[in-house]
């Protein structure tokens, strides 16, 4: 997709494309290095030159570790030649999420220091960029991410004015309701920025597109990261936000002269009311007339001529006469996104059974109570099993009448499926702003030896905050049996066996070659069967057409999916809660504000790249863990039609 993606970008206004290079691909722990994805961006560097457009490249440690909230790996800590001090008074920054977070003032400082002048000298002869570090030093400049960046100054004033990250809106996450920036929010955030003697401007996102695999961003970020850009997830122009910021780039061009020959003059127009003026010794002209109340129309004098500007918005006049565009006044039409079905039939569901009871004789290993699951799985899989085992006495009172005991499971997070001898007891997750949460159930155990499986989910790694070394996933206890004759029983230091990953992953179930060789239930009842941690195969030919396509996994619960052999990412058809409430472009942009789906599953259909299909013969493989219909399951296609 990418020739078109850049194609639409140029034909957007864009000068550049910014790409991040995340260097935990290239070098997934200390001293391993692997470099098969390069041959990939000499193909995308290429692609962006043939268009005539600049390329920006991020380049960081680990995916947002970013270096004001001291978010590096533990190894990083040893770099020759810095001195960590945590025994700080930290300082503290505001976050995206508007919200104080703390990091350590030396040691956040001193690494930051230590990557700059590590940079600087590589000697590559282009600028070197820091994101939301005001103390950034000589020649590394600082700049600003937000919804708005018209307040942000560098800290020299030899520097230019950068807005490294423009959110043309902002991510989802499962279970949160869809998130809308309306076009002519943006455009008078970037118009502000412009006014005020901004250089450059990024969107975050222009184009987001989808979480492939396991790489959504953070805990229980979605597959999708559609982000409300300019161009959706599936490479369809969004409009009408794509056009107004294009017809937005057409106006600031044409004050580009005496954009870059001056400083802007500011008059007061009114009580909400300015006029930035830019002039050149050779007469050009340029003027940006704002007005920043929510919801009044004004008008206001300047050069001896009047002008209404609508609320919360402002004009453009290249040659301070002539209003070429205004921020609020939209001109092109709404495309409304549908998801259509297609001829195309998904036929001969075959399932495969993660064997539960199995689990414990397939244990790598057996320790004294329970541990973190990210120091366990080391990301290689979203799956850790913890695995135990309790005797109960035939005398019990539950077991001849007496209430049933109560089993109380207390996690960090994300997600955990309880089975007791080998059933499914039942499920229960966190969310992205509470992660833990506790199991509690009566539970119905037979005398004599029991089997505990505890089944936990991670739903993406920390992406925000600091000291992520002290963060934790998993279950981490207490692990309790209440209810019994003689009181309660801790189990959380006693035995637990440890395996990581799914039996269908060790056997890569999901590759086109070795899920050939396994033996799959056939029958075309199984497909519709309720039932947790089963694998389900089928084949389906490629639609005619070059719409883009779709899995739709609406009939599913919670779980994976591949198309031959590439993971098209996470599934969760969790619902979305939250205030959705009618949306005004007028005052300022927060992620709460102009929300919408609340109701209905935050994710229902997965995008499936074309390029990753043949003519016939496609391999479908989903992995449900609390159970779904998938003879429900549906290939569709994404068309709009504008309004």
């Amino acid at each position: 997709m990418w020739e078109g993606l850049i194609q639409k970008a140029k034909e957007g206004g864009l000068d550049a494309i910014d790409t991040y290079v995340f260097w935990n691909l290239h070098e997934p722990s200390p001293g391993n290095y692997n470099f098969e994805g390069r041959y990939d961006l000499v193909r995308f560097v290429k692609l962006v030159q043939r268009a005539g457009l600049y390329l920006h490249l991020r380049i960081g440690p680990y995916v947002c570790a970013e270096w004001n909230f001291g978010g590096f790996p533990v190894w990083l800590k040893y770099v020759p030649g810095i001195s960590f001090r945590t025994d700080n008074e930290p300082f503290k920054i505001e976050n995206e999420y508007g919200f104080e977070s703390k990091t350590f003032g030396a040691a956040g400082h001193n690494y930051m220091t230590w990557a700059a002048k590590m940079a600087v000298e590589l000697g590559t002869g282009v600028p070197w960029v820091m994101c939301k570090e005001d103390d950034a030093p000589d020649p590394v400049i600082n700049a600003c991410n937000g919804f708005y960046c018209d307040y942000f100054s560098p800290n020299k004033p030899y520097k230019p004015t950068i807005w490294t990250e423009a959110w043309t809106g902002w991510f989802e996450d499962f279970g949160g309701p869809i998130h809308h920036r309306p076009a002519e929010d943006l455009a008078f955030a970037v118009a502000r920025f412009i006014q005020k003697g901004g250089s450059f401007i990024n969107y975050y996102m222009y184009h987001g597109g989808s979480n492939f695999g396991r790489t959504a961003g953070g805990p229980f970020i979605t597959t999708s990261y559609d982000y409300d850009a300019p161009i959706d997830e599936y490479g369809l122009l969004r409009q009408p936000k794509y056009d107004h910021l294009k017809e937005l780039h057409k106006a600031m061009k044409l004050c580009e002269h005496a954009l870059v020959a001056s400083d802007p003059t500011v008059t007061s127009l009114g009580n909400y009311e300015q006029a930035h003026v830019f002039s050149t010794k050779a007469g050009q002209c340029a003027a940006f007339l704002s007005n920043y109340h929510w919801e009044a129309t004004a008008r206001v004098r300047f050069n001896n001529m009047h002008y209404d500007l609508p609320p919360w918005s402002i004009s453009i006049l290249p040659d301070c006469k002539n209003v070429v565009f205004n921020t609020a006044k939209v001109g092109s039409k709404t495309t409304v996104a549908r998801m259509l079905p297609t001829n195309v039939r998904i036929q001969s569901w075959e399932t495969f059974n993660e064997d539960v009871l199995s689990t414990n004789f397939d244990a790598k290993f057996t320790v004294v109570g329970l541990l973190e699951q990210l120091n366990v799985t080391r990301d290689a899989s979203d799956y850790l099993w913890y695995t135990t085992s309790i005797e109960i006495s035939p005398t019990e009172s539950f077991l001849h009448g007496g209430r049933y005991p109560i089993l109380s499971v207390d996690s960090a997070g994300h997600i955990l499926h309880v089975f007791l001898n080998g059933q499914l007891s039942g499920s229960v997750f966190g969310s992205r702003e509470n992660r833990k949460f506790t199991f509690t159930k009566d539970v119905n155990l037979h005398a004599g030896i029991n089997s505990i499986a505890l089944l936990s989910v991670a739903v993406g790694l920390p992406n925000v905050g600091h000291r992520f070394e002290t963060w934790s996933t998993g279950v981490l206890g207490p692990v309790v049996l209440n209810g019994l004759d003689h009181g309660k029983k801790d189990l959380s230091w006693q035995k637990w066996s440890y395996k990581v990953g799914l039996k269908g992953e060790a056997m890569s179930l999901a590759s086109p070659e070795k899920s050939s060789s396994v033996d799959w239930l056939q029958g075309s009842a199984v497909a519709n069967k309720q039932r947790p941690l089963t694998w389900y195969k089928a084949y389906f030919n490629a639609p005619q057409g070059n719409e883009p396509l779709a899995l739709d996994l609406g009939s599913m619960g919670k779980g994976q999916a591949w198309i031959n052999g590439q993971s098209i990412g996470r599934y969760w058809t969790a619902y979305a809660k939250g205030a959705c409430t009618t949306c005004s472009y007028g005052g300022t942009y927060r992620q709460p504000k102009c929300q919408y789906g609340c109701g209905k599953p935050t994710q229902r259909w997965y995008h499936v790249p074309r390029s990753w299909l043949k003519p016939t013969g496609n391999l479908v493989i989903v992995f449900e863990e609390i159970g779904g219909d998938a003879s429900r399951i549906s290939l569709v296609k994404r068309s709009v039609t504008h309004v």
